[in-house]
């Protein structure tokens, strides 16, 4: 069964939703330009509110490996997002490590062949020239299935309730990611949508 995580999580009440829903992870944005942004203090408040066995990721872009090991103990992080243009330097902590690539065509795949032996799987995002993430646009699907050599993949980029079923059929991948396709507005969930996103992922391979 495909694995469901909920990013962009601004408040308790979101959380608490998709966590019912059946959600495996919770995504927290730490960038500052993000309409998502939360301090480790917000994050922290939501987080010590989670029911065990609920993964709790940290989203950071180009942020110091100190800063982000700080925000990550003041938060209890479990995993740590890279969604910048890291290097694979930057994978040497000791919480698991996810990096994110933007995906514009085939050749965006080149950075997985020097990051796989350092993290524990990759985001496949869609590229925008305007933002980093969350912009609700969606890549060529095939290119995720070429990436699955490379490792474990998360798919993310302009998945919504109508077409993640279409999507995880398709690329079968280890995870899914969503944030603008569950959102009422940017940084709070549709509560509805977060429900029938979770139930249709984990059910598209039935």
């Amino acid at each position: 069964m495909v694995r469901v995580k909920i990013c962009g999580i601004t408040t308790l009440d979101d959380a608490a939703v998709a966590v019912e829903g059946g959600a495996d992870a919770l995504g927290f944005v730490f960038f500052k330009g993000s309409p998502r942004y939360v301090t480790p203090e917000q994050a922290f408040s939501i987080i010590r509110e989670l029911p065990s066995f609920v993964t709790v990721v940290g989203v950071f872009v180009d942020e110091k490996p100190q800063e982000m090991e700080r925000i990550a103990s003041e938060a209890c992080l479990d995993i740590i997002q890279l969604h910048g243009d890291e290097q694979p330097e930057a994978c040497r902590m000791a919480r698991r490590m996810v990096k994110a690539i933007r995906v514009k065509s085939i050749d965006s795949l080149e950075p997985l062949k020097y990051f796989r032996d350092r993290v524990s799987a990759f985001l496949l995002d869609a590229y925008s020239p305007d933002a980093l993430g969350g912009t609700g646009l969606k890549f060529n699907w095939d290119i995720a299935v070429e990436a699955k050599q490379f490792g474990r993949i998360i798919l993310a980029g302009g998945l919504t309730p109508d077409n993640i079923q279409q999507a995880v059929r398709h690329v079968r991948p280890y995870g899914v990611d969503v944030s603008s396709g569950v959102e009422r507005r940017k940084g709070r969930k549709d509560h509805q949508k977060v429900k029938l996103f979770i139930e249709r992922a984990k059910t598209a391979l039935d």
